[in-house]
């Protein structure tokens, strides 16, 4: 067992104040480009969907605008679904899996949903690979009123201005080797918190809400992955990252109560999707690809079941 005096920043069981944060935030580092990788994929997709930017990132608006992508031709009477890539920019999958779908995929689904993307919600993560904003607060934790995180609240208020009930909410993952070597000891040492060691499961998986699982659909998302991936066993004990399955690659959290995105429409159905990219049975592209798997597989059971 490690406890939060291993990491480098902070004393054991004392929270962070600013100057930890401040130390924190200044051994961040650039390590790639949002507008090269990310927004020219937005752009490309422009002739067949419509962009729009919702946002801008005080700290730095001119590099870190935020857009949506929705499909055409919306129609009240088809159900509407968000689809969320990049609330963790570190997540990279969760980003341009997310773009993926939309460039490979949407189309064939348009005339039974209408889609609404926010394929990078973190974009300063994304640059930085970064698990939390350069406030040292984790957007997805965020999910609540007058939230800390201007990421989350910038999604909050896009989703609140379609002024329209989503049927559906897939929230793009990935689960880390870093999560275990920084950014978990790093929660437990800014928050004052000892930190137990946990392992990292070998595959994908997905985190349903406990208190509206939606077992089928969970079910249909796993199927249609583990056509790209391998689906993440449990661990001796039943569990994955600590919790207990609920049956394969399945697991449950309270999603309102912990101010995660996928409780930010209040949808029926919702999915986050986590993909292991630290695998060496994987290819970055198949890492892409899972995440297209799971969409897919989360559209076709709401074709069947969700009328």
């Amino acid at each position: 067992m490690n406890n939060s005096s291993t990491y480098h920043i902070g004393k054991a069981e004392t929270p962070w104040g600013s100057e930890e944060k401040a130390q924190w935030l200044a051994e961040t580092t650039i390590k790639r480009s949002y507008l090269e990788q990310v927004v020219t994929k937005i752009d490309a997709l422009k002739d067949k969907f419509d962009i729009t930017q919702y946002g801008a990132l005080s700290y730095a608006p001119e590099k870190y605008p935020l857009f949506s992508i929705k499909t055409r031709n919306w129609d009240e009477n088809k159900p509407t679904v968000l689809v969320t890539g990049g609330i963790h920019g570190y997540e990279t999958s969760g980003v341009h899996g997310a773009l993926a779908f939309m460039a490979l995929e949407a189309d064939n689904y348009s005339s039974d949903f209408n889609i609404l993307m926010a394929p990078c919600v973190s974009p300063w993560g994304y640059e930085t690979i970064n698990r939390w904003n350069p406030n040292a607060v984790d957007p997805n934790r965020s999910f609540v009123p007058n939230s800390p995180a201007e990421e989350s609240a910038a999604l909050m208020q896009l989703v609140q201005d379609q002024k329209t009930s989503f049927l559906a909410h897939i929230d793009l993952h990935e689960t880390t080797d870093t999560d275990e070597s920084e950014f978990r000891p790093a929660l437990a040492a800014r928050d004052g918190k000892e930190y137990i060691e946990d392992s990292v499961p070998d595959g994908f998986y997905v985190v349903g809400d406990t208190e509206n699982p939606q077992d089928g659909f969970q079910t249909a998302i796993i199927d249609e992955v583990r056509h790209v991936t391998h689906i993440a066993p449990p661990d001796d004990n039943g569990n994955i990252i600590g919790e207990p399955i609920t049956q394969e690659g399945v697991i449950n959290y309270p999603l309102k109560a912990l101010g995660l995105c996928a409780s930010v429409t209040d949808a029926a159905y919702t999915s986050t999707t986590e993909v292991y990219p630290d695998s060496p049975r994987v290819t970055e592209e198949e890492c892409n690809m899972a995440q297209v798997a799971a969409i897919k597989g989360a559209l076709d059971y709401l074709k069947q079941h969700a009328k």
